[in-house]
C-alpha cells in the first residue's frame, strides 16, 4: 500500500473559508405574500409566547390578583 497525504487544501482566496452568503430574495414571486404570512406567524407566535408567561405568572403567585 502506498503512503497518501491527506486531502489538505490550503485556502489561497481570502473569501474561500467564508461562509456562505445568502442574496437577498426579494423581487420572486410570491415574496410579498410570504412575508406577509412570516410577519403574521411572528406575531401569534409572541401573542402566544406572552400568554404561556401570563398563564406561568399567575400560577406561581396566585395571591397577587388583588
Amino acid at each position: 500500500m502506498a503512503h497518501r497525504e491527506p486531502d489538505t487544501k490550503i485556502a489561497t482566496d481570502p473569501h474561500e473559508n467564508r461562509a456562505r452568503v445568502v442574496k437577498s430574495v426579494k423581487g420572486t414571486k410570491g415574496d410579498e405574500a410570504r412575508e406577509v404570512r412570516i410577519k403574521a406567524a411572528l406575531k401569534a407566535n409572541i401573542a402566544r409566547r406572552k400568554a404561556q408567561a401570563r398563564a406561568r405568572h399567575a400560577e406561581n403567585d396566585p395571591g397577587d390578583d388583588q
